[in-house]
């Protein structure tokens, strides 16, 4: 495929940075897979390998891109599975960590109220798909989650069994619908539980919650996917490395 034409008015290095990004986000490369080596991406695009290495060293420096030692230089699959573990203690009871089974409650295609629309960056009352799902370990509930997504880009998702959706929701829309999930913005609140969040949860009314509010970006900075993540406040852990 012969590259894109460049800005002008840009850095070269940045141009070429800009061009690698898109045909990451148009799955030329797709999350795990390697790219061209230096010299390979040098000669189609007829420049410098410093360039080329230049470029590389934003796309790593994103997040978009890893270097593995002696194997090259792949597309980064995002592991958001992981922020969970530093909010919530999912553990069984003989204290082994472990990633919590999902069962999606509820599925179905709504307008977009003001709050969802200004997340996804959409007109009021475009048609989103909402989820509405648990997550457990041992049967036991330790997450509520409402989330949303633009129906024009995941219609798929309506048509899928959701026994078949996993455990893992960015895994299903790459492999169904083509939307790479590569960054995400989160943010912590509190509140207390509705009566319908205390039944989900097996909570007493007015029950701590904490709340994670996740936006969940593509390579371009669009907004992918808007999800509440409300788990009990007595099993809440921070934990952050400071260096």
């Amino acid at each position: 495929m012969n590259p894109a034409p460049l800005d002008d008015r840009l850095p070269r290095y940045q141009r070429l940075r800009d061009d690698l990004a898109a045909r990451i986000n148009r799955n030329e490369w797709r999350p795990g897979e390697p790219i061209p080596s230096e010299a390979e991406l040098a000669a189609h695009y007829g420049v410098a390998i410093g360039t080329v290495r230049k470029a590389i060293d934003q796309l790593v420096s994103d997040g978009v891109l890893e270097r593995q030692q002696g194997r090259g230089t792949f597309v980064r699959r995002a592991r958001f599975n992981s922020s969970l573990f530093r909010f919530f203690r999912f553990q069984s009871e003989s204290g082994e960590r472990r990633v919590p089974k999902s069962r999606i409650i509820r599925r179905r295609s709504v307008p977009a109220t003001s709050a969802v629309a200004s997340a996804l960056r959409i007109p009021v009352g475009e048609p989103v798909i909402s989820l509405s799902r648990l997550r457990l370990i041992d049967d036991v509930p330790l997450l509520a989650e409402e989330i949303w997504l633009q129906q024009s880009r995941f219609a798929k998702i309506l048509e899928i069994d959701t026994a078949e959706f996993g455990d893992l929701l960015y895994p299903l829309y790459e492999e169904r619908c083509g939307e790479v999930v590569v960054s995400a913005e989160e943010i912590l609140t509190v509140e207390t539980a509705n009566e319908m969040q205390a039944r989900l949860l097996r909570l007493e009314a007015n029950a701590p919650l904490i709340v994670i509010e996740r936006l969940a970006l593509d390579l371009e900075r669009r907004p992918i996917e808007w999800r509440r993540s409300r788990g009990p406040a007595d099993r809440f852990r921070y934990h952050a490395e400071i260096r």
